[in-house]
């Protein structure tokens, strides 16, 4: 420590070219603060400052020294300020954006309010693309994989899509047998908000990926009401596991094509790179990480 507290005396010195205002901001003497600038300089084998009856200026060496002391400090007493706060009871605000899915979403929240009640939660409900960053977010969940790298980057867990409906809608219809049947079958799309696009149903032949026609009888930005719709007879879905676990448990719903499916995605909670991660924040991640798509 007698190193640090000689870089904190160098750094004083350096900012006010002063020894004895320097000895007045650590209130020690300005002797003392010599000295200790001086074993650093013997320590090191090289002059910091140039010293005169009138002035100290920093040397060539000086300066470099100076601007690593400095990133030295800024880390050494951010590391003090973590520790403090791990000591402490996590608390503030977190801004945080999710995916419309109830089902997936709101147990994990509810659960995380009643752990954490000094946090304070502020949640934007969304399926468009917010920029983390620009839009101020402290973290983000979303599906694929993360590209932006000025975000970190965490998985939750996996995911399944599957083809689903009613039984009611299957005895009316029939099931559809091949994925060429789905022409003949009213089809309930994904359509992502950010870009207009239509998700394809991840389907496959003879370890081929197929684009079979569907009927577009509706497009939609969000799980949820094609997931009701799916429930209410009106057609086929395709839809992530998590969302429709309790509707195939109890008979509403039911897997079709399921040879010709073949897709495995992941849910992951994004947040901006820093070297610290406030510790409300890590209970946060921590917390959807150990809930999150759990049966």
């Amino acid at each position: 420590m007698d190193s640090l507290s000689g870089i904190t005396a160098f750094i004083h010195v350096a900012e006010t070219r002063s020894f004895t205002e320097a000895g007045r901001l650590l209130e020690i003497s300005s002797s003392a603060v010599g000295k200790s600038v001086a074993r650093m300089e013997e320590r090191l084998g090289v002059r910091l400052f140039h010293r005169s009856t009138r002035s100290v200026t920093l040397t060539t060496e000086g300066e470099l020294f100076l601007e690593r002391c400095k990133r030295i400090l800024s880390e050494v007493e951010a590391a003090e300020m973590e520790l403090l706060e791990l000591s402490a009871t996590p608390r503030g605000k977190v801004r945080i954006s999710v995916p419309i899915q109830n089902v997936l979403i709101m147990p994990v929240l509810a659960g995380f309010m009643r752990a954490y009640p000094d946090i304070e939660l502020d949640v934007d409900i969304s399926d468009r693309m917010v920029d983390v960053i620009e839009e101020g977010f402290d973290a983000v969940i979303r599906t694929g994989a993360p590209q932006d790298s000025r975000l970190m980057a965490r998985k939750l867990g996996g995911y399944q899509l599957q083809l689903v409906a009613s039984p009611g809608y299957l005895e009316r219809h029939g099931d559809p047998a091949h994925p060429d049947d789905l022409i003949r079958h009213v089809c309930l799309l994904h359509k992502f908000p950010a870009t207009g696009m239509i998700e394809r149903w991840p389907l496959r032949v003879d370890d081929t990926h197929i684009e079979p026609n569907l009927t577009r009888a509706l497009t939609c930005t969000t799980m949820d009401p094609l997931t009701y719709l799916a429930i209410d007879g009106v057609g086929i879905a395709c839809l992530p596991d998590f969302s429709i676990r309790q509707p195939l448990a109890d008979g509403r719903l039911k897997v079709v094509l399921e040879d010709y499916t073949d897709h495995t995605g992941n849910l992951w909670m994004l947040w901006p790179a820093s070297k610290q991660t406030a510790p409300r924040l890590r209970v946060l991640i921590d917390y959807f990480k150990d809930n999150i798509l759990k049966a």
